[in-house]
């Protein structure tokens, strides 16, 4: 076994919830030991009795590469020799109890292709980036709330198909030749993309993730996608991700039960369990579950060149006893509903994207009267740059779907939104939401036939 691949400083601000860059060590990545080079591997699982690397460079045999234990740190480490990328692998886990279990890196940089689950060693990024022009005005300009802003919200895989070649979905070389052309032509100044991040279940549309940095291998490969949000930036259009910090998925692989016990997710399923998703719950009073997060949102921004994250589901992180009926949810320690854990993270989240790239948005989907979402964490707010409004969405459909004869005895629908519209930072929202779940096409929605319901 070579040297430390993680310093002791490295280890005490992972616990401290404090290691911004985490994703340049944990996981696996390539590196020289002595002269010889391979793959460094470092995972965190405080509760294994033993963890090996696993795959197909050792026939997935846990005796093959075993970890060593960082200690009260829970980190555990190892180097392979003479491995490259592409491999397959996985970290086996043994409980202290003795049950063994195998799980993908919660920090690999790609995965296989759904259903398979494996994840695949690869790097930090190889892509040429050309929009420096882009970057530099980003910076210069901030946040810069007063500019216009019209946003293009896309599931990659559903924006088009090729029927010629099975109806397959579309590369992110195709969306960078296809799309981007598209929206500059439309008018549109951002491209907002529902969840890239790599998910088992194509039903889910990417909101249960179970490769946080990883790029879904649906569409190409991680310097694909680079290249996609190049090509953007070259034709003057941002890009922002749908981002997902609020559940994830029980599938078997990903974080449930990582080393035997509840480390991502609270333990008790009042707190810890989204019953009417299926998924669970972060635990954000745990310093190493919000510093990956933390750190999983200034990865998208530094590597990928994102300039924006639209934060999902705000409100069900915001509250312990959402979408819970009375005895299903646990109050905090003042005995209130609000989840003053996940009000911290958001608040820390926030500072640290604004702080480390200035001119990155931040969005929330909340749908609630919280106060602040989008004023500063110094005067109280959550710190989030914009927040979608939910309300005028929900107004503004009503009012038009009614025959126009009627609609002159509902103009509040359209003005009720002008009472609250300077408490908050808000952008209009028309989302995907209005039109999945048989709901259908918004202009399915208008009324008179195709002509009118078209104007």
């Amino acid at each position: 076994m070579p040297d430390r691949i993680i310093t002791d400083d490295e280890a005490y601000l992972h616990g401290e919830g404090h290691w911004l860059r985490a994703w340049e060590r944990m996981g696996a990545r390539p590196g020289v030991v002595a002269g010889t080079s391979g793959y460094t591997f470092v995972v965190w699982a405080p509760n294994a009795r033993a963890v090996s690397v696993v795959g197909d460079f050792n026939g997935w045999a846990g005796g093959a590469h075993p970890m060593r234990s960082l200690g009260a740190s829970g980190l555990w480490e190892t180097f392979v020799p003479g491995l490259g990328p592409g491999a397959l692998y996985k970290f086996e886990i043994q409980s202290t109890p003795g049950d063994v279990f195998v799980k993908a890196d919660p920090f690999a940089l790609a995965a296989e292709h759904p259903p398979r689950t494996g994840s695949v060693t690869g790097d930090l990024g190889r892509h040429e980036w050309r929009d420096a022009a882009w970057m530099d005005a980003r910076r210069a300009r901030g946040a810069a709330l007063d500019l216009p802003m019209s946003v293009y919200e896309v599931h990659p895989g559903s924006w088009r198909r090729r029927p010629d070649d099975g109806n397959r979905r579309l590369s992110w070389r195709e969306l960078a030749d296809e799309l981007v052309p598209y929206v500059s032509w439309m008018g549109f100044t951002h491209i907002e993309l529902l969840p890239v991040m790599e998910h088992p279940f194509d039903g889910s549309w990417g909101y249960q993730v179970t490769g946080f940095f990883a790029p879904t291998s649906r569409h190409g490969s991680p310097d694909d996608f680079r290249r996609f949000v190049d090509v953007c930036h070259q034709n003057g259009i941002g890009v922002i991700l749908d981002w997902v910090p609020g559940h994830f998925p029980k599938d078997a692989h990903g974080l449930r039960m990582f080393d035997g016990s509840a480390l991502y997710e609270h333990e008790d399923p009042r707190q810890g369990e989204h019953r009417d998703w299926g998924t669970l719950i972060f635990n954000y009073g745990r310093h190493e579950v919000r510093n990956f997060l933390a750190a999983n949102a200034l990865f998208w921004c530094e590597r990928f060149h994102i300039d924006g994250l639209r934060v999902d589901a705000v409100a069900s992180m915001l509250y312990l006893d959402y979408s819970r009926k009375e005895g299903e949810w646990i109050p905090n320690l003042y005995g209130g509903r609000e989840n003053l854990e996940a009000v911290e993270f958001l608040k820390h989240f926030n500072h640290v994207v604004h702080t480390e790239h200035p001119g990155v948005i931040t969005i929330a989907e909340e749908s609630t009267a919280w106060p602040q979402v989008s004023r500063p964490p110094y005067l109280g707010g959550l710190g989030f740059s914009l927040k979608w409004n939910m309300g005028w969405m929900h107004d503004t459909l009503g009012y038009f779907k009614r025959d126009p004869v009627h609609r002159k005895y509902h103009q509040n629908d359209l003005t009720f939104a002008m009472l609250y519209h300077f408490q908050e930072n808000f952008v209009l929202p028309l989302s995907h939401d209005e039109v999945v779940h048989g709901k259908g096409s918004l202009r399915k929605r208008m009324p008179g036939d195709d002509w009118q319901a078209f104007a």
